[in-house]
């Protein structure tokens, strides 16, 4: 998250980041998560653009 710079933005970033997680099922912890697979990093990243896609089709952009 380099190129968040407040601390609002990195929590805001967090919880997206865990909401997408669950979604698709994937047990994100706080910190370091390399025991997850490729298709599980992949799937989270993946259901986060997906939804921000979304947002911005149905106008819910900021």
């Amino acid at each position: 998250m380099k190129g968040i710079t407040t601390d609002q933005g990195r929590q805001t970033l967090e919880r997206f980041k865990m909401e997408a997680a669950n979604e698709v099922g994937v047990n994100l912890k706080q910190g370091y998560n390399g025991d997850l697979t490729s298709r599980e990093a992949g799937s989270v990243g993946g259901q986060m653009v997906k939804k921000m896609i979304d947002s911005y089709k149905n106008g819910n952009n900021k």
